[in-house]
């Protein structure tokens, strides 16, 4: 139960419907677009649509998108909305360039755009209104402008000194200066974009006039991108891998997502033991850390487009595969593995809606790095993400980077099942944290029995993103208070992280008493709603 004598924040209860985001204008237009007769889906679709304008360094409509749709019968769909790399893209033309990375401000970091194409299908398949109803309440505050939140202005502060594309300082800053909180920041070109996507559909974006200034752009920042990369972009749906956990059934995105870093981690956590004992123990983050290390080392070797990868991405999450994983973290001590994440940063929006019908989404749109690859286009207002970035100059790595692939994604959306019904639809957002932050709240949530809300409050740590293996973790301070000397003294590198770590939104449904109970992460500007 929550302390109300300290800062915190209700948890949200509901009889009809709810919706969680990061930001409240987001939370309020799906609200709104529920009650105008729009389904989990349109809610999802307009609330995304307006993050972008809310919430520009985070995501937009040149970014990714990730999907999972749980229908109350227990019937689940998903669809992969990441983009492929351009098709005359490759190791070698990078190396021409004078990279041994894919830097992640340049071109080559742009793989083509993929959230429209997967909003496009969900709009034409599974919405009421349609995608033009959707995207009008982003379209007009795009146009009228809205006023910078407190945690978009700290994010904008820290990504003004790389905003030096032409298109970035026309749209993006004032007078070369980021916006402080509480400016407010129209977005005139995007909104035009928008209503021709709106009056004309998602091909308005991928061909033609649109298509043309992207590629230009592109091309101008010196990538190799063509028209037809962009006309034959599309989304698909894909099945989801299933992993039991303590008499739930969580669904795991597959590649080419870092998805099944997650359950690798709840496995070894549960495998040991260790959540049948206290919340904030030193033993319980200690384990905790030591599984996302060997979580993530999996990952970073074995992880990229699923057409590449040697065998059969469901055998990570086997049995012997985890017991082996928890076998090797000694209880009492850190244990050297090279298994930093090699994927940063905290620049992506999930939000989740559950309506009155009970079907559930959970929705993950995203920029990757503040602002993604800083390229912006000047006419049409299109900020560019930079998820290729993640990609390995490796030819023999199964994330290497080759025409036409996608890369390794760090979205992740999530929802759990109980008894074959959805009973949690949650995500946490916060680039290479996301699995790791994942496992945390489900640890918290379904091992410790925390609201979705208190869950989320839980203080956080993860591994240090200095690349370096074994250089340490980083803690937010209400947990370096608790553990940090003694993380210390078991041989932790132990770091304040200086910011928040992640964010997430999660919405539990309660099938006995009919009520759904949500949760928005204070780590950002959002807020859950119901009715």
């Amino acid at each position: 139960m929550r302390d109300f004598e300290r800062p915190g924040r209700s948890t949200v209860f509901a009889a009809n419907a709810a919706a969680a985001t990061s930001h409240s204008f987001a939370t309020l237009t799906a609200i709104e677009t529920l009650k105008a007769g729009g389904n989990a889906v349109d809610a999802a679709l307009a609330a995304s649509a307006m993050l972008a304008i809310v919430e520009p360094q985070m995501t937009g409509i040149g970014g990714d998108c990730f999907a999972i749709l749980a229908h109350p019968d227990g019937r689940v769909e998903a669809i992969n909305g990441s983009g492929r790399a351009p098709s005359a893209l490759t190791i070698e033309k990078v190396r021409a360039d004078g990279f041994d990375e894919i830097p992640a401000t340049s071109a080559h970091a742009v793989t083509i755009p993929g959230a429209l194409r997967a909003w496009e299908m969900l709009a034409k398949e599974k919405s009421k209104l349609g995608l033009a109803r959707a995207l009008k309440p982003a379209i007009d505050a795009a146009r009228r402008g809205v006023p910078v939140a407190p945690r978009v202005a700290f994010d904008w502060a820290k990504a003004a000194p790389e905003l030096s594309h032409p298109g970035a300082v026309k749209h993006l800053t004032l007078g070369g200066h980021a916006p402080q909180t509480g400016d407010r920041v129209p977005f005139p070109a995007l909104a035009d974009t928008m209503e021709i996507i709106a009056n004309d559909g998602v091909d308005a974006f991928y061909t033609g006039e649109i298509a043309e200034d992207l590629v230009a752009t592109l091309r101008a920042a010196g990538g190799i991108h063509t028209l037809g990369d962009f006309a034959t972009a599309k989304a698909d749906w894909v099945d989801l891998l299933r992993f039991p956990y303590r008499g739930h059934e969580i669904l795991v995105f597959p590649p080419n997502t870092q998805a099944i870093a997650a359950p690798l981690i709840l496995g070894q956590m549960d495998a040991i033991g260790v959540d049948n004992g206290t919340l904030l123990s030193p033993n319980r983050v200690h384990i905790y850390l030591e599984a996302v290390r060997r979580g993530y080392a999996l990952r970073n070797d074995r992880i990229g487009d699923p057409e590449a990868m040697p065998g059969d991405p469901s055998e990570l999450l086997s049995t012997q595969m985890i017991n082996g994983l928890a076998a090797s973290i000694d209880q009492e001590r850190h244990t050297p593995i090279a298994a930093t994440p090699d994927l940063s940063g905290s620049h992506t929006v999930y939000l989740t809606v559950v309506d009155r019908d009970g079907l559930a989404v959970s929705f993950i749109n995203s920029l990757f790095s503040e602002f993604g690859s800083k390229i912006v286009t000047e006419k049409t207002g299109v900020t560019f993400h930079n998820r290729g970035s993640a990609f390995r100059l490796d030819p023999d790595h199964p994330n290497a980077l080759a025409p036409n692939k996608r890369p390794l994604h760090t979205l992740i959306p999530g929802m759990v099942l109980k008894d074959a019904r959805p009973t949690l639809s949650y995500g946490v957002m916060g680039g290479a944290y996301q699995a790791a932050g994942h496992a945390w709240f489900l640890s918290n949530h379904l091992a410790h029995g925390l609201d979705p809300q208190t869950a989320l409050d839980v203080p956080r740590c993860f591994l240090a993103d200095d690349k370096q293996p074994n250089a340490g973790v980083i803690l937010e301070s209400a947990l370096m208070n608790v553990v940090g000397e003694a993380l210390a003294a078991r041989g932790h590198h132990v770091h304040a992280s200086g910011k928040p770590i992640g964010c997430g939104q999660g919405i539990r449904i309660d099938h006995k008493r009919g009520v759904l109970i949500a949760g928005s992460d204070h780590r950002k500007d959002g807020c859950a709603l119901g009715y």
